[in-house]
């Protein structure tokens, strides 16, 4: 795991003041854009998935879409997106979560997941935790298992691992990297 760690990392680009003055914006486009690396992180989540027994994948708007589809094909599992509110047609369940500065609202269609679902969820980067926290919510909600959350890259200074450690009620969460 140490070689992919190596090879993940240099592959992420920091961009100073992105979004804003003061913040380090951790790019993944340059890993993306890298077939080796991209195959790498596919796999390594991909076997993830595989150990959690996971029936689907939910991949988080926006980037967790990037990797959670090439996840689910490697895995031999469905695909499902969860997305900002208002993004979705037909039945939704819907979920709102705070931000840093405010709120927000995240849809699932109702009819994607069932009870015999175990449901991984794949993002890029655990920040605060909030939106994958909603996700869990949903995904209870609409009658399926939580089998785990997967992430690229952990950033532990914003404490997103205990905010939602309590709402993962025992499934586990992996981080290829922290940061």
């Amino acid at each position: 795991m140490t070689g992919i760690k190596e090879l993940l990392l240099s592959r992420i680009r920091d961009v100073s003041d992105y979004p804003e003055p003061g913040v380090m914006f951790k790019d993944i486009t340059p890993l993306l854009a890298d077939p080796a690396a991209f195959t790498a992180l596919t796999d390594a989540l991909a076997e993830i998935a595989g150990r959690t027994g996971a029936t689907k994948i939910v991949g988080l708007e926006a980037r967790g879409f990037i990797l959670g589809a090439p996840v689910a094909v490697r895995a031999g599992v469905g695909f499902i997106p969860v997305r900002k509110a208002g993004k979705l047609p037909g039945a939704t369940l819907r979920q709102a979560y705070d931000l840093e500065y405010g709120s927000a609202e995240i849809e699932v269609h109702a009819e994607d997941l069932t009870g015999g679902d175990r449901v991984l969820v794949v993002d890029d980067v655990l920040a605060t935790g909030g939106t994958a926290e909603a996700s869990l919510e949903l995904i209870r909600r609409a009658g399926a298992q939580v089998a785990g959350v997967a992430v690229l890259m952990e950033l532990a200074f914003l404490n997103g691992r205990a905010r939602l450690e309590p709402a993962l009620d025992g499934a586990p969460l992996e981080s290829l990297l922290t940061v």
